[in-house]
């Protein structure tokens, strides 16, 4: 179970790399201590083989002769008892073995290399050198040695032969040897292993605490998924994710990363809450699209059988007058259709757009003389404000006629017999930008930003003839389209404004 957390495979890795790091630094700590040590013991032990050579060279016990030889043989078994741990050999010139302190049985070899004994000799020379043990056939140990040379000559003669001392003797030829015999080796690689079980139970706790953020972050996130991402601001995940709600400065990763989850869980509930909405909204749209279309087709088909029922029993006039009426349904069918599809080639960006440099004014001009004549048989004074000498635009002349009609429309609409509706043009730094204004009903704060969505109607004007709900939001995407944006002001019984911007034509002489 441990191994399936973070903090315990963390620990397992310190825990491998630490006994990695053991067992590397167990056999470098011995061949440094060895290396240490014969280095120390070829030091201290270079002028051993020297007062030995004197002494022979003095007594001069050195000789070829058999009763010299044993003589020399006693004074280094003599040698031996006073330091155990000493191998002494006397050599020739070439190496050979002449008189040693061991048994006959216990030698393996009969002549010992010169040239090490050679670089011994040398003072600058770097140590530990090694050499053959006579007692082994393939060991090689420290050693000390020096020139024996005949009595009463000096050097540079050359010398009768060669003291060579091995050091350490069978009691060092054993890696095992040297831990027996070293405490503070001993002590050292016990006091490693309890160096490593202590870190391994440190790391174990301190990754634990490091590692407790992130176990909190996925409590909370798995509490969150477990709440099916729609209680994120309940009491229990409100708690789980307070730790990273008051962070502004995050001290590392973890606290970055509990920043992101918790903006995240705010954004799903957002978009949880927004999805949940649109399609509560999407309800309704297909209820009022259902209502709009079957009103003027149950109108429509109402009429007509009602003309087919009474058929031939019907004066000219009554005939006539059911078909106005039956067209005027079909034409208020056929805007919806069209609407409809309209606003569906704009959401699927199917529109392109044939952009090119108009006159606005003369456009807007245009627009006000065609809404004129409805403005007049309701009552209202439609006027337009244009200043002079206004640049061109450059946009698609057809789609923002189309804006225009549909934001005169709706202001004719919704404003009282009375009133006044009016479209304003105003020269800013690189656009041109179109008010509409109205002294209608007003927009109350809550619907305001609804009004842009497709077949929305604030409660009240559901009833308006010919008002599906489709105009502002086609309006919105036109200009969308165009890279522009639409904004609304309103105040309740006093009217509403409309403006977006239009650039101006760069390429103007």
């Amino acid at each position: 179970m441990l191994l399936k957390t973070l903090h315990g495979r963390l620990t397992l890795i310190l825990l491998v790399l630490l006994c990695l790091i053991g067992c590397l630094s167990v056999p470098l700590t011995l061949f440094t201590t060895q290396n240490y040590q014969q280095e120390v013991a070829q030091n201290l032990n270079r002028p051993l083989a020297s007062s030995l050579a004197a002494h022979l060279t003095e007594t001069n016990l050195f000789s070829h002769a058999p009763a010299r030889l044993s003589k020399a043989r006693s004074e280094i078994k003599y040698l031996m008892v006073i330091n155990p741990d000493i191998d002494v050999y006397l050599l020739d010139t070439r190496g050979t073995i002449l008189a040693y302190s061991g048994a006959p049985s216990d030698i393996r070899r009969d002549r010992v290399p010169l040239a090490p004994l050679q670089r011994f000799l040398t003072k600058s020379v770097r140590l530990p050198i090694l050499n053959d043990d006579p007692r082994s056939s393939a060991d090689r140990k420290v050693f000390s040695a020096a020139p024996i040379y005949a009595s009463g000559q000096h050097p540079p003669n050359s010398p009768q032969g060669y003291v060579y001392v091995i050091l350490g003797g069978q009691h060092y030829d054993s890696v095992a040897g040297l831990l027996r015999r070293s405490y503070i080796l001993r002590s050292s690689l016990w006091g490693l292993g309890v160096l490593l079980a202590s870190v391994s139970v440190a790391g174990l706790f301190l990754f634990r605490l490091l590692t407790q953020r992130l176990r909190r972050l996925t409590v909370a996130m798995e509490t969150f998924r477990d709440l099916d991402f729609l209680e994120a601001n309940s009491v229990q995940s409100t708690r789980l994710f307070a730790p990273w709600r008051g962070i502004v400065s995050p001290r590392d990763e973890l606290d970055r990363l509990g920043t992101v989850c918790l903006q995240m869980s705010d954004r799903i509930q957002g978009q949880i809450q927004e999805l949940a909405l649109a399609d509560t909204h999407r309800r309704e749209m297909v209820s009022n699209a259902s209502h709009d279309l079957r009103t003027p087709l149950a109108a429509l088909q109402g009429y007509l059988e009602t003309l087919l029922m009474k058929e031939g029993r019907m004066t000219p006039e009554e005939q006539r007058g059911y078909l106005q009426v039956a067209i005027r349904h079909s034409d208020r069918l056929a805007k919806l259709i069209g609407e409809l599809f309209e606003l569906a080639q704009l959401d699927a960006r199917e529109v392109s757009l044939n952009s090119e440099a108009f006159s606005l004014s003369e456009l807007v001009q245009d627009v006000v003389q065609q809404h004129q004549l409805t403005a007049e048989q309701k009552q209202i004074r439609l006027h337009a404000s244009l200043p002079e000498n206004l640049p061109f635009v450059r946009a698609d002349i057809g789609l923002i006629e189309r804006v225009l009609e549909n934001l005169l429309e709706n202001a004719l609409r919704y404003t009282p017999e009375g009133g006044m509706v009016a479209v304003s043009l105003a020269l800013e730094a690189e656009s041109i930008g179109v008010r509409v204004t109205d002294t209608g009903c007003g927009i109350s704060p809550a619907d305001l930003a609804h009004i842009f969505e497709r077949f929305y109607r604030a409660p009240g004007q559901s009833e308006k003839p010919g008002c599906a709900g489709l105009g502002l939001a086609i309006a919105k995407r036109i200009l969308e389209l165009h890279g522009s944006s639409i904004t609304v002001e309103s105040v309740l019984d006093q009217g509403t404004a409309f403006t977006f911007h239009l650039p101006i034509e760069k390429a103007q002489g």
